[in-house]
């Protein structure tokens, strides 16, 4: 008789920003199927996309991110850690610099690097 192996996985997130990206003039199908309310959102230019984890931090990088650059949020997931931002390019682009400094020098985070669509 075979013997069956058990494998039990376990997520053991790090204290880290896994992605850090500005889409800067998407076209407004993207609003629509990111569920983002197309009234409001097509006069941005721009969406910015993060992955955190711990996941629950999502809140903390929202806050940030608002009180940063007056982006508007788009979606905050604190299961996940998925933010998604919207607003103009240097308001997208100063939230997620704000995000990026204080969690790698206050939190003690590991960042990646900000990229750009």
């Amino acid at each position: 008789m075979e013997e069956k192996q058990r494998i039990i996985q376990e997520l053991v997130p790090g204290r880290q920003i896994t992605l850090a990206h500005i889409i800067a003039n998407p076209d407004n199908i993207l609003y629509e199927k990111l569920g983002l309310n197309p009234a409001v959102e097509y006069d941005k230019s721009a969406i910015g996309v993060l992955t955190i984890s711990p996941a629950e931090t999502a809140i903390i990088i929202a806050d940030i991110a608002m009180k940063a650059s007056g982006v508007d949020l788009g979606f905050v997931d604190r299961f996940s850690g998925s933010v998604i931002v919207t607003g103009t390019v240097s308001q997208v682009e100063a939230a997620l610099e704000a995000i990026l400094h204080y969690t790698e020098e206050t939190l003690g985070y590991t960042v990646c690097k900000i990229t750009r669509t």
